[in-house]
């Protein structure tokens, strides 16, 4: 279930210096297409923040979002388990979750670790992976049965 609250209310430390993390990576976004500038950060299950931010190109297809970013930081280190993730954007009315593509790339990591979508006052929403997925397609998918 979504929980929403105001400037680190009720986060501990290391989910603070997450949401810090996140926050201050859309200072180094490469935007100059949408100037859509997006931080991200993922908190490994062993304690470590890793951060990413979007890139675009002149390509479009080539751009690469900041989840994204802030994933391969940490895969490329050798974490496979994480505990959450916080995404900032310049957005200052709504709440604004990662893309398709994003959600299927953390979903690839497990349902039950949270995301804190944090707008440019730091007021933040939480809610578990999984509930931004609905009926996802997982590693644990290519092992059920299936017709011969």
């Amino acid at each position: 279930m979504a929980m929403e609250g105001k400037p680190f209310d009720a986060l501990d430390e290391k989910l603070q210096e997450l949401v810090n993390a996140a926050f201050d990576m859309k200072g180094c976004a490469y935007c100059p297409y949408s100037n859509f500038h997006v931080g991200c950060a993922v908190l490994t299950e062993s304690g470590e923040v890793y951060a990413g931010c979007n890139v675009e190109n002149a390509s479009y297809g080539l751009s690469i979002c900041a989840e994204r970013v802030a994933m391969t930081n940490a895969l490329s280190k050798g974490h496979r388990k994480f505990r959450a993730a916080a995404v900032s954007c310049d957005v200052v009315d709504t709440f604004k979750g990662p893309c398709g593509a994003c959600r299927q790339f953390f979903i690839e990591f497990g349902l039950d670790w949270d995301l804190y979508m944090v707008k440019p006052d730091k007021t933040w929403m939480k809610m578990q992976m999984g509930e931004l997925v609905p009926l996802p397609f997982t590693p644990a998918s290519l092992q059920e049965e299936r017709v011969k």
